[in-house]
């Protein structure tokens, strides 16, 4: 395991005892003062840096420490926050699973979500194996945090978010060109970065760790929040590298993969379900997937599936538990539903004036949509609302990677984040609502728009302002604008090509 370097940071620690709270935990009395090391279960010794100033390492001492289950810590807000604190419990579990285990120097417990340069107020809530608690509290001073980038300590803040303000969640995690993903809470403050890690862009928050693809190879990162990093690979040999994103699957997680099939390079058609192992539970092949099918039904699939071309363009997949199926986002050309065993075709939904709607085998998938409503169009980030819709980023960019003189579809001079009422057994779709923010930003690629759990959106035009900037906006559940940030880019989509909210204020990693 690769631990957090020291990095040469000075931290100082304010220790204050809670008496009262101490002295139940030891079975009763009183006290008129701090309790002594040698009569408490456990108390803050010290502390030593983690890779950057978000990251801190507290040092547990005293009699019980051996024998605590569960440290579960909060950080105070700054004055005038609106994000809630954080507010996150490590289980013993985790504690193990990182190798912080109680020895002859204590137990060392790590914390993460801390303001830079300032003053962390932290509240420790100690469970013991017997079920008998322990309150602790502690002062920890930060360094401050410059980005090396000149971009994620320099928001535009267009609309800031007020206190009181309803939100469904207060931290996000842009996946960055850059480096590790950062973590921002919603009053634009970074509250946590690590280091070690080149680029962040195919990656996901799972289980209180980032995963994280390598973009040259098929290796993974599994980066925790205490900065250690631990390597990973693929089992699959045909593959050859991740791109684009990292998506919950049905049994672990879906990778985006480049590889061969059938002996041809196979550019970003291919799907991997994965373990933290690397071991490969299920593949799909979409060339393979649509030739077969093409060809059952009398269509010749050579014009379309073109393998050694880009002309399918996976970007994004999703889970649907409701009938065991996956939806893939094929930028070049539709959004479709499989079957996650068999690979069975059951629905497609796209713009029907690109290339792929002259094929008849693909057009009698095609799910018919009113033409008041935006077809998906050089779609990001499929997922599914907490009310069943079909949610994406609808970029509004046609084809770029059609046959000369085939069709590319019709190109928007803004972007919406769309959802959509399916019925699949008319074979119709609906926009059941849209967000456009008054067509105000052209987002050509990349972006995305995830839904937390009550409704609330984060939006990420990954290449507003023709790519020069990225805006973060936060949506309540009735979609107003609650934040609003800008971050310089300096070209593409390499500040925050996606994001995502992270649970920092009501987080449990075992």
């Amino acid at each position: 395991m690769a631990r957090p370097g020291a990095c040469g940071r000075v931290l100082r620690l304010a220790l204050l005892l809670l008496a009262g709270a101490l002295v139940a935990a030891c079975g009763g009395g009183s006290s008129t003062g701090s309790p002594q090391p040698s009569n408490v279960s456990a108390y803050v010794s010290g502390v030593r840096p983690g890779a950057t100033p978000f990251i801190a390492i507290l040092q547990l001492q005293g009699s019980r420490v051996a024998a605590i289950s569960s440290v579960r810590f909060t950080i105070a807000p700054a004055a005038g926050a609106a994000s809630r604190a954080v507010d996150i419990t490590l289980t013993g579990a985790y504690l193990a699973r990182l190798g912080y285990t109680a020895g002859p120097g204590g137990l060392a417990v790590p914390v993460f979500g801390l303001y830079a340069g300032t003053t962390n107020h932290l509240a420790l809530q100690l469970v013991f194996q017997d079920g008998t608690t322990q309150a602790l509290a502690a002062d920890v001073v930060t360094a401050a945090y410059t980005d090396p980038n000149g971009i994620y300590d320099h928001p535009v803040v267009h609309v800031p978010r007020t206190p009181g303000g309803a939100l469904g969640f207060d931290y996000f995690a842009m996946k960055s060109a850059f480096g590790t993903p950062i973590v921002v809470d919603t009053d634009g403050h970074i509250r946590w970065v690590a280091a070690g890690i080149v680029n962040a862009q195919s990656s996901a928050f799972q289980g209180g760790a980032f995963v994280i693809g390598v973009p040259v190879s098929t290796g993974f990162w599994r980066l925790e929040l205490d900065g250690s990093i631990h390597p990973g690979k693929l089992s699959a040999a045909n593959y050859t590298t991740f791109h684009h994103n990292i998506d919950p699957g049905k049994l672990n997680l879906l990778g985006e993969v480049n590889g061969t099939s059938g002996g041809v390079v196979a550019i970003e058609t291919l799907l991997s379900e994965f373990d933290p192992s690397g071991l490969v539970l299920h593949d799909w092949d979409l060339g393979a997937i649509l030739s077969a099918y093409m060809t059952s039904q009398g269509d010749d699939p050579t014009a379309f599936v073109r393998p050694g071309v880009d002309w399918f363009h996976l970007n994004a997949a999703a889970y649907d538990p409701r009938d065991d199926s996956l939806i893939v986002s094929s930028r070049e050309n539709f959004v479709i539903k499989i079957d996650y065993s068999t690979g069975a075709i059951r629905w497609i939904l796209g713009d029907p004036t690109k290339y792929w709607y002259t094929f008849p085998s693909l057009r009698a998938k095609a799910l018919a949509l009113p033409t008041t409503d935006l077809a998906p169009v050089g779609q990001h980030a499929v997922s599914i609302t907490h009310d069943g819709l079909l949610l994406l980023f609808n970029d509004g960019t046609a084809s770029t990677n059609q046959p000369a003189g085939a069709p590319a579809g019709v190109s928007r001079t803004y972007s919406a984040v769309s959802a959509y009422s399916i019925n699949p057994v008319a074979g119709t779709a609906q926009e059941a609502w849209r967000f456009d923010y008054g067509q105000s930003i052209d987002s050509a690629y990349c972006s995305s728009a995830y839904e937390t759990s009550e409704g609330s959106l984060l939006v990420d035009y990954a290449m507003a302002s023709n790519g020069a900037a990225a805006r973060l906006v936060g949506l309540d559940p009735l979609h107003n604008v609650v934040f609003d940030f800008e971050y310089a880019s300096p070209h593409g989509c390499v500040t925050s090509w996606n994001a995502v909210p992270v649970a920092f204020e009501s987080l449990v990693i075992g």
